[in-house]
């Protein structure tokens, strides 16, 4: 996994989710409050979450083979599209499934401040969490807005943390309210709805997630700016304009491009091979990321008309 930091902001949320998942579980034996309950679940599975996310930085890094000779960078890319299944599953549905429960069959909650005080250092250990995360993608969000971070990163694990751990912290909260006002009016049905809105926070952010992977999974081309640098790197020297290009990143760091170049006409063959690989090194040198380049030489067929 490229940038340490990715890596970084994983393992501290696989930590941070591991403690809370073991605390919130005590805490639920012990009040038997479902909103314990469902974020007890919603942790496990961002700690199973995070496992693979580093499952597939691992494998990502394995060598091409003749049977996949572009490497496995998107493995980064499936394994980031599991983790939102894994997320839809595990955290909503089974909140929404054990709300919907406790709201038929309320039950009062017992040693309730106990939940409070679970709950409370969770949203602690969540916020350092979060905040690793956040001071990580900052030097890739660059000047971009978070939202256009979370829909234009090529990335996958940060976005995905990102999300997790503002899920977990505002999930939290709504658990605080729940277990809170079901204490305070002596009503369970408060912790049973705080339950549901859970599943619906972790519904939405699971469903966001597998919108972007999936788009990740099957293919996206560099973003405008990055496609304009490799266009203008291209259009110099012997290379008179670009007839048409492709991009395809086939891993986070690893953008392919295909285009057709326009030469000047009577090029003897040695002058069409330095073209185009003085046109590589400036593609390079402009978008490190273009590691696989193909170029396919031609006229100016629109001069050749004029």
């Amino acid at each position: 996994m490229a940038a340490g930091g990715g890596t970084r902001a994983i393992v501290a949320a696989l930590l941070a989710n591991a403690g809370i998942a073991i605390a919130k579980f005590i805490g639920y034996l012990i009040t038997g409050s479902s909103s314990m309950l469902a974020e007890s679940v919603h942790s496990v599975a961002d700690t199973s979450n995070q496992a693979l996310l580093l499952l597939g930085g691992r494998t990502a890094r394995r060598a091409a083979t003749p049977e996949h000779p572009f490497g496995y960078g998107r493995d980064r890319y499936f394994y980031s599209f599991v983790v939102a299944l894994l997320l839809f599953t595990l955290g909503s549905v089974f909140a929404l499934y054990e709300g919907i429960h406790k709201l038929e069959h309320p039950e009062p909650l017992t040693s309730p401040l106990v939940a409070v005080v679970i709950l409370l250092v969770a949203i602690v250990l969540e916020s350092f969490s979060f905040r690793t995360a956040i001071h990580e993608s900052r030097p890739l969000k660059g000047n971009g807005t978070w939202w256009q971070f979370i829909r234009q990163s090529k990335v996958p694990e940060l976005p995905v943390v990102l999300l997790e751990d503002l899920g977990a912290l505002v999930g939290l909260v709504l658990a605080l309210l729940g277990v809170g006002l079901s204490v305070l009016t002596g009503n369970p049905v408060f912790d049973a709805l705080g339950t549901i809105c859970i599943g619906v926070l972790l519904g939405i952010i699971a469903i966001i997630l597998i919108i972007e992977m999936k788009s990740l999974l099957i293919g996206e081309g560099a973003v405008q700016p990055v496609l304009r640098r490799i266009t203008d790197a291209l259009q110099s020297g012997d290379v008179q304009r670009v007839i048409h290009i492709r991009t395809q990143y086939i891993g986070p760091e690893e953008l392919l491009v295909a285009a057709k170049i326009a030469l000047g006409p009577g090029l003897p063959l040695e002058a069409v091979v330095r073209a185009i690989d003085e046109a590589e090194a400036r593609v390079r040198a402009a978008v490190p990321e273009a590691r696989l380049i193909y170029l396919e030489p031609d006229l100016d067929r629109t001069a050749v008309a004029g």
